[in-house]
């Protein structure tokens, strides 16, 4: 995910000195990648839900629809 402009997804924020300027769900300290990392490993938005309080259920699907949209226009790779 590190290759997506997280900066055009206002579902999420970088600050200097927060989470080492790491992308956040915007007023939290939930890191783009352990939502990834999580989906990765099973879980669903409930189980994230359930596992990190303080989370909005619409910033999570801003997160995935983001990336989802990003990566259907990443140009194609020649071989």
């Amino acid at each position: 995910m590190a290759s997506l402009d997280w900066s055009r997804c206002p579902a999420v924020e970088s600050i200097p000195g927060k989470m080492s300027g790491a992308w956040v769900l915007r007023r939290t300290r939930m890191p783009v990648s352990a939502i990834f990392e999580n989906l990765e490993a099973g879980a669903n938005i409930d189980d994230i839900m359930e596992w990190f309080e303080g989370l909005d259920r619409g910033q999570i699907q801003a997160v995935i629809e983001f990336a989802a949209r990003s990566l259907d226009q990443a140009p194609a790779r020649v071989r």
